[in-house]
């Protein structure tokens, strides 16, 4: 045998499981399509935010949660309704317990540490049972993305170093080994060097063949967010019509390439049709990766427009329920949807998504998060509203407005009509009352000490006051993502058959698994919990692979 373990995939999860099967005196071979500047793989490009219950930083913030309180929350977003929910709804609760119990010390052992104001994302679809986070628990990583990969990269790279990890990369897994039964290795294609940046498409060009055998195989391939043929194949009718144009949230090589591979080798997949996207997709001024787009994280002050101008209905806010926006906007009849707000607000409540966007995190610097609070705009949003072809300012609704149309290409905004939208809203701002859904909602995110202290809820102020201006539009597209469906497996990793039998010798984690059991997350997502779902089937991946082998 080549190795103990073979491991198909070097992002988050694919460097965890090896971390762990190591640990557990495992020889590992790592594999993956694409060069080792991609270590990390897509957790690397993230915000490096994590779901933690009742931590330190939440008291901190004077926030009381609970696990129980994170299980309703999770029960009432995933919506688990179907017989194969059985192992995800499993990992669900699983991972609740893990992210109230160890998995906070786990990481901390590592040297990982988070930053002290707890974010508040997916604030919920206005029903106490129903979806999002009753409390914030969005919390990011010192370092952001590569703060997260940086711990196992490191102690991969140091198995690498010992010959205890032999990394094959520039290798496509197209076909899973079996031997009597049991997965016992992989056959592939081996791809040209290819020396592009991490993040940047590499060729696909063969150079020759290549088989590995050992023990068992761990999957770890990531979802499918950058192919959109795939997306639009599995997208679902409860959502609408899947976008004629989507911006892409992550890298080329998320291709969903492995999902055929493993139902080969006889493993099932499950909740396909189950994915989250974004609609506050902007295009990268700078791109890395083709189609490469960004998200913007918004806080509760601006008003959320339809391509045709119409305000979207309560709770349909900046950061309130994704897939709710999602399926509102695709009845819409565009693919784009607009967001006004002026350069006040956006300066401290829009955040952007990607460690790229955030560098004063990534790089630990103190001095430089603190300049960002004494600063009106960032620079990296401040790149975005000088280069960015989705952002507008005018100094008027009526210039404002002239410019979306121009830049849409049609006459379907009127500016009396929003001028009046916007009055309207501004007139609610006059006292600590109010009927607006939204400025009510403002209101309770500005009781909360840490949206106070960042001003990711803004004082309230009227949008059209000059003070405060000038105005900024912004169009938004649908940004793929994640996938929440996928390989299905056991607790213990264990890949499962049509049948509900293990597969012998095949696991799977992170994205390829709906990060863990198929479908973690059931039909929607509380955030922070991608990574960490990354994180804790990988470990659960390694371990029960090592023992297996």
């Amino acid at each position: 045998m080549d190795a103990d373990l073979i491991v198909v995939g070097h992002g988050l999860a694919g460097l965890v499981a090896t971390a762990e099967a190591v640990a557990a005196g495992s020889r590992v071979a790592l594999v993956d399509q694409e060069s080792q500047a991609n270590l990390g793989g897509q957790a690397f490009w993230s915000f490096g935010g994590l779901f933690f219950v009742g931590s330190p930083e939440q008291r901190l913030m004077g926030i009381k949660d609970s696990v129980e309180l994170a299980w309703q929350d999770w029960c009432g977003t995933a919506g688990f309704d179907r017989p194969e929910d059985h192992w995800p709804r499993r990992w669900a609760r699983a991972y609740v317990e893990f992210a109230s119990g160890e998995k906070r010390s786990w990481l901390a052992g590592m040297g990982m540490r988070w930053f002290p104001l707890v974010g508040w994302a997916e604030r919920g679809g206005g029903r106490a049972g129903g979806h999002g986070n009753s409390v914030p628990r969005f919390h990011v990583t010192w370092g952001t993305g590569p703060g997260v990969v940086a711990p196992f990269e490191e102690r991969v790279r140091a198995a690498i170093a010992t010959g205890r990890v032999v990394l094959h990369d520039r290798h496509r897994v197209e076909e899973l080994i079996i031997e009597s039964g049991r997965v016992a290795g992989v056959r592939g294609v081996r791809l040209t060097p290819d020396a592009a940046a991490r993040g940047v498409a590499s060729s696909r060009e063969p150079v020759g063949d290549f088989e590995l055998r050992a023990g068992a195989v761990v999957v770890t391939s990531g979802g499918i967010g950058g192919n959109h043929d795939l997306v639009r194949a599995q997208w679902p009718a409860r959502l609408g019509t899947a976008p004629a144009r989507m911006h892409t949230g992550v890298p080329a090589y998320v291709d969903g390439s492995m999902q055929p591979v493993v139902q080969a080798a006889g493993g099932r997949l499950i909740n396909g049709d189950r994915m989250w996207h974004y609609v506050e997709g902007i295009e990268n001024w700078d791109p890395i990766w083709p189609g490469h787009a960004i998200r913007i994280l918004g806080g509760p002050s601006s008003l959320w427009l339809d391509a045709r101008g119409r305000r979207l209905p309560a709770p349909l806010w900046l950061g309130y329920d994704t897939l709710a926006t999602l399926k509102h906007l695709r009845q819409s009849g565009f693919d784009y949807s607009w967001v006004l707000t002026n350069r006040a607000v956006a300066g401290k409540e829009f955040a952007l998504s990607g460690s790229e966007q955030n560098p004063d995190l990534t790089a630990r610097s103190i001095p430089a998060v603190l300049g960002r609070a004494r600063t009106e705009v960032g620079p990296a949003l401040q790149n975005f509203l000088d280069h960015g072809v989705d952002f507008l300012q005018a100094d008027d609704i009526a210039t404002l407005v002239a410019k979306m149309n121009g830049l849409a290409g049609s006459t379907l905004l009127d500016a009396t009509a929003i001028e009046r939208l916007v009055r309207d809203r501004d007139a609610q701002l006059g006292n600590p009352f109010a009927k607006d859904a939204q400025v009510v909602a403002l209101h309770n995110a500005r009781a909360y000490r840490g949206d106070r202290i960042s001003k990711r809820a803004f004082p309230p102020h009227a949008l059209l006051d000059p003070a405060y201006g000038p105005l900024v539009a912004v169009r938004m597209h649908v940004l793929t993502r994640k996938s929440l469906g996928g390989i299905e497996t056991d607790l213990g990793a264990r890949v499962l058959s049509v049948t509900g039998d293990p597969v012998p010798g095949l696991y799977a984690a992170g994205e390829a698994a709906g990060f863990g059991g198929g479908g973690v997350h059931g039909y929607a997502a509380l955030e922070g919990s991608f990574l960490g779902g990354c994180l804790f089937s990988g470990r659960a991946a390694g371990r029960a692979a090592a023992a297996d082998t």
